[in-house]
């Protein structure tokens, strides 16, 4: 498979999905490395831009993702995995089932801050417990109405 890294710094785009529900519950990173683990071991392995490493999926919070399809897209700077998830099945550092849990709203003229509403409240896991220290979802919580 060879999949353009340069387009992008040295990453691809990783679009992770669902494979029983078919939601979207996450978008990530890969580098060739995160790439390679993910494809010798079967679990989701990322490229974490905010520290600068390679990371498991679940390797703190015990959420992993088993790889069940993997595709890509017509240019090769993207990949689409169909996942399995373990532990208390969520893919979210906010402690939900999926990082798409806010809806913006259409029809308005945004001047500024989004109009966001939550569609998905409920938690899996408490953020603050799972990863130590207060704050861990800091910043992802917020909703305009």
């Amino acid at each position: 498979m060879d999949l353009d890294f340069e387009k992008s710094d040295g990453l691809i785009t990783a679009v992770i999905q669902d494979y029983a529900a078919g939601r979207v519950l996450m978008v990530g990173y890969m580098n060739a490395e995160a790439l390679r683990k993910t494809i010798e071991t079967g679990e989701a392995h990322y490229w974490s831009r905010s520290r600068g490493g390679l990371w498991r999926k679940g390797e703190v919070s015990g959420n992993t993702q088993r790889v069940v399809e993997m595709r890509t897209d017509c240019d090769q700077d993207a990949i689409w995995l169909k996942v399995e998830m373990t532990g208390a099945e969520a893919s979210c550092h906010t402690g939900r089932r999926t990082c798409f849990y806010r809806a913006v709203a259409l029809g308005s003229t945004p001047d500024g801050d989004l109009a966001l509403r939550f569609v998905e409240t409920e938690r899996r896991f408490d953020p603050d417990e799972v990863y130590g220290h207060a704050g861990a979802a800091k910043g992802t919580l917020k909703s305009s109405e």
